[in-house]
């Protein structure tokens, strides 16, 4: 594999460019990867390391990763529970949304099981 040195401004301009597109976290919107971010980009740094962090970045923004190796169909409805994946996204997708009494009577729901 080939290692080049890149310049302070391309390594920052690179970061700054990552911190702009890296997703938010929706449901928990404390913990962010941007002060990590942020604190590259005022580095100063330099190096072969930087340009493999730069690409293990990119290469997760991308989605290399997910495209390279698919889930199949068939893991992702397991025969226990074939919607379980379905309604877990269902779930990720609303509860950013819902009130402090939502998520309250929500987590007495998880409490009390009627069999």
């Amino acid at each position: 594999m080939a290692t080049f040195k890149m310049s302070r401004e391309a390594v920052s301009k690179h970061y700054s460019r990552i911190l702009t597109l890296w997703p938010k976290d929706p449901l928990r919107p404390e913990v962010s990867f941007e002060p990590l971010l942020r604190k590259r980009v005022a580095d100063k740094t330099t190096g072969p390391e930087q340009g493999r962090q730069i690409n293990a970045l990119y290469s997760l923004l991308d989605n290399r990763y997910t495209k390279k190796y698919p889930v199949s169909p068939r893991m992702m409805s397991p025969a226990s529970n074939p919607a379980y994946y379905t309604n877990l996204a269902a779930e990720l997708q609303q509860a950013p949304g819902r009130s402090w009494f939502e998520r309250y009577v929500n987590k007495w729901k998880g409490f009390l099981r009627f069999s």
